[in-house]
């Protein structure tokens, strides 16, 4: 029989190795598409388990399974593994060796308690029904995101349900934060070149100057959020570069823009896209210049299964407590756990890793991120538990 003790049991017993593989992963990060040494890394230690399966997938990912005994559910628990182009500047002896690239957002973490629910499930597999399948998942951090290298691979056939974490700062360590339905957004980039004609800044009357035609498009840009979205859907249009290498007295032949559209309702998603280019295509026209704008389409919004909902926040509640248990509404930022979140039930919740007594606050993609280690413990005993309380259920 498993109960709760003995998974808070066996978190203990793995801790230190957990801790250990965590701190190794975040001294040595990979950028997405590159996670080789990870990779090699994880597959060398769950290669030690007795698993009933273990594969490589392209040498950047791992898929394994774990058999129980008799027939039931499979169930889908997903880590990612990359890292972002961040340099560190955290003063701790597993700061990032490598320059330029740092786990600024708990990836190494998210892997290192994966591997821990793997080791206690692996140890306890007689004593659940169904199967537990596992994948460590590449580039979470960058589009088209490793979820679709992995579907491709057959990741999500024969499965019932998906689960998965991420840390979160602003949550205190040992809670959790956990949504139903609509959760987080889909995300899409806009990379745009506007071209005009340069020339001197004194002589504007024989230009086409780039740089106000941007200007124009990204403010025109703002309002097809606030004329044209719903105010009951939320919507978020931001452009984080707008670059125009001329000089005080320069106008440059052109302007380069790179901008992301967030929302969380599809049909939207697709109109506001399409409204994008049509302004800039438009708008550019109008002034005299050129538009050249390329669309990279990224991940849908993130939808967690009502049901499976319901389901795991009695789990969460009945390991940590209901005060350790929060709704924290939606949140903007995007994931590609949402890919398999549109092709079977599944649910992606937050584990709480702020400790503002140690100085551990520093948001998400900051180079000063961490993360309250006591958490890693909580967050693969959580997990276990959700796991196979969900596999001896009988509803999917």
């Amino acid at each position: 029989m498993i109960d709760q003790q003995l998974i808070l049991d066996k978190s203990q017993e793995n801790y230190a190795e957990v801790l250990e593989l965590r701190r190794h992963l975040h001294q040595n990060p990979e950028l997405s598409f590159q996670e080789f040494k990870t990779t090699s890394l994880l597959f060398e230690r769950l290669s030690k388990l007795g698993l009933d399966s273990l594969t490589k997938i392209d040498d950047i990912g791992i898929i394994g399974e774990i058999e129980g005994e008799g027939e039931g559910k499979t169930i889908l628990l997903r880590a990612d593994t990359d890292a972002l182009p961040i340099q560190e500047l955290n003063q701790v002896d597993y700061a990032s060796e490598n320059n330029g690239v740092m786990h600024a957002c708990g990836h190494d973490a998210h892997s290192a308690m994966l591997y821990g629910v793997v080791r206690i499930l692996a140890d306890v597999r007689k004593s659940f029904p169904g199967k537990i399948r596992f994948v460590f998942q590449p580039a979470e951090e960058r589009i088209p995101g490793g979820a679709e290298l992995m579907i491709k691979h057959k990741v999500l056939e024969g499965v019932d349900l998906a689960i998965g974490q991420h840390v979160m700062p602003s949550i205190p360590s040992g809670k959790f934060g956990i949504c139903s339905g609509q959760f987080m957004a889909s995300s899409d980039e806009f990379y745009i070149k506007i071209i005009g004609k340069g020339g001197h800044g004194a002589m504007p009357e024989k230009c086409i100057d780039p740089v106000l035609i941007g200007s124009h498009f990204i403010t025109a840009a703002q309002q097809l959020v606030s004329r044209y979205a719903s105010p009951k859907t939320p919507s978020v249009l931001t452009f984080g570069r707008f670059e125009g290498l001329g000089a005080p007295n320069v106008i440059p032949d052109f302007v380069k823009l790179e901008g992301t559209f967030r929302t969380l309702d599809e049909q939207w998603r697709e109109e506001a896209i399409k409204k994008v280019v049509t302004l800039c295509e438009s708008l550019t026209k109008a002034m005299g210049g050129k538009c050249e704008i390329e669309v990279k389409r990224g991940y849908p919004y993130l939808h967690n299964d009502e049901k499976l909902f319901s389901r795991s926040l009695d789990h969460l509640q009945s390991f940590v407590g209901e005060e350790n248990v929060l709704l924290p509404g939606i949140w903007m930022a995007a994931e590609d756990f949402a890919r398999y979140s549109h092709e079977i039930p599944s649910l992606f919740y937050l584990l709480g890793v702020g400790n503002a007594s140690l100085g551990i606050s520093s948001d998400l993609h900051t180079p000063t991120f961490n993360i309250d280690e006591e958490a890693l413990k909580t967050g693969m005993g959580a997990m276990a538990w959700m796991a196979v309380n969900e596999l001896k259920s009988s509803e999917s």
